[in-house]
């Protein structure tokens, strides 16, 4: 072979071997985060629930990583999410929930995952319930989103379920900025709606990476399932649901592998916070019964309370052969970690002029999820209610006092400890105090 051409046909391979190097460099991994509404931590069969079957999402723990000390960053919806999507805790920037009657929004100075993700080439959707803000500047589209499809706030703010709303509101659905029907009651479709708008997504934009916020409106009350999955699980209506949400992480799970980006994406399954109880009579109306909520498994309280049943919910990370398989990790996280963390994995910048709480699980070193999370505090409304500092839990409210538990000996908070541990109480409240003031909340006082 002459050498010009031998030349020729190395320097061919060469191009070609870097633009392939070059396209992976391009190529930074999907992110799915799905987020259930009001889901319990003892809900799925993977955390120990006897009765509802979830195969697909205990696949995923199988095949990843469960954690068994994850903490919602708020007990109730909007600070929630709002501390989820900025990574930083909803005392900064959205304490209170939002409702159809409000004029308050995420505020625009906050920074989204989809805002910095947007920065490095991300396309990114937001699909199912936002709840941050129904108002046009505080809607998805102006928050990082390329794409929106869901509800505004949560599936209850229609009558009779809201009786202080008027009758001329309307629960709709929106594509964008755009209202395309109206809901209202008829919500057993809402799962299957948003699980095909997300495969929609990742087949328009398999070409580049994407960022999708996948946010059920489910197990939120009303409950309601699709008509195909109802009266199947031998958990009843509500089993229904979470079997029903089951299937949904299933498809969307196949979607990938279909499109062979199983190995490129990462899917965080978790909840908002814990499971309703001691409903309201309000909601007990129009097919809703006391008993359609969640399971807390041994945990006290619930949502809305600042009891670990509030905050500890399921949580899940699968990436296949990036995250090693079968992990259970028992560290303290929050949803807050997970701003960092996919900034970090796609590459990009994390805002320097904001406080950032969350604090990233990545790199993972050999597959294996580590937490550096040393504290983690309890908030509700504008109070700070209590900290977690190792296995001590320190909770003040005007209800209860102080309260002093171990959570490695004593996870049903049955037991306080606050009497004969008064050095730890009071080193545990300076901590709780001094966040208080840097945040501009409050905190009741330690007497």
């Amino acid at each position: 072979m002459p050498t010009k051409t031998l030349y020729l046909i190395i320097f061919g391979f060469s191009l070609i071997l870097t633009s392939c190097q070059d396209q992976t460099k391009k190529s930074p991994p999907n992110i799915i985060f799905i987020l259930t509404d009001d889901m319990g931590y003892g809900d799925l069969s993977s955390y120990g629930h006897p009765l509802i079957n979830t195969p697909n999402i205990d696949q995923m723990a199988a095949q990843g990583v469960r954690f068994t000390s994850y903490y919602a960053p708020s007990s109730v919806c909007t600070p929630s999410r709002a501390a989820s999507l900025t990574g930083r805790y909803a005392l900064r920037n959205a304490p209170f929930n939002f409702g159809p009657s409000s004029n308050k929004g995420l505020p625009t100075s906050e920074i989204t995952i989809a805002n910095v993700l947007k920065t490095v080439g991300y396309k990114t959707a937001a699909i199912g319930k936002w709840h941050l803000g129904h108002l046009p500047q505080f809607m998805p589209n102006e928050r990082g989103f390329d794409y929106f499809y869901g509800l505004p706030y949560s599936n209850d703010m229609i009558l009779p379920w809201c009786p202080w709303l008027d009758d001329t509101h309307k629960l709709n659905m929106y594509q964008n900025e755009n209202i395309i029907r109206e809901v209202g009651k008829k919500q057993e479709n809402l799962i299957t709606e948003y699980t095909q708008e997300a495969i929609n997504f990742i087949e328009s934009n398999k070409s580049d990476p994407f960022f999708i916020y996948l946010a059920h409106s489910m197990p939120h009350l009303p409950v309601s399932a699709p008509k195909k999955s109802q009266n199947k699980s031998l958990g009843g209506k509500y089993g229904d649901v979470i079997e029903a949400l089951d299937e949904s992480v299933g498809q969307i799970l196949q979607k990938l592998k279909k499109e062979g980006l199983d190995k490129n994406t990462l899917v965080v399954f978790t909840s908002d916070n814990g499971p309703w109880h001691n409903l309201p009579a309000r909601m007990v109306t129009d097919g809703v019964a006391p008993w359609h909520t969640g399971s807390k498994s041994m945990f006290k309280g619930a949502k809305g309370t600042t009891y670990e049943g509030g905050h500890r919910v399921p949580a899940i990370m699968y990436w296949s052969e990036t995250i090693k398989a079968n992990q259970t990790n028992r560290e303290v996280v929050s949803a807050i970690d997970f701003f960092p963390t996919f900034i970090n994995i796609a590459g990009a910048k994390l805002p320097e002029q904001v406080n950032i709480d969350g604090q990233s699980l990545y790199p993972f070193e050999n597959g294996i999820i580590n937490s550096k999370r040393k504290i983690f505090f309890y908030t509700h409304n504008d109070y700070v209610e209590g900290l977690r500092v190792n296995e001590w839990k320190l909770r003040i409210t005007e209800e209860h006092g102080i309260e002093l538990f171990n959570l490695n000996e004593d996870q049903g908070e049955q037991y306080n400890l606050a009497n004969e541990n008064f050095n730890l109480v009071k080193t545990l409240y300076n901590k709780m105090e001094a966040f208080a003031k840097e945040t501009n909340s409050n905190v009741f006082n330690l007497n």
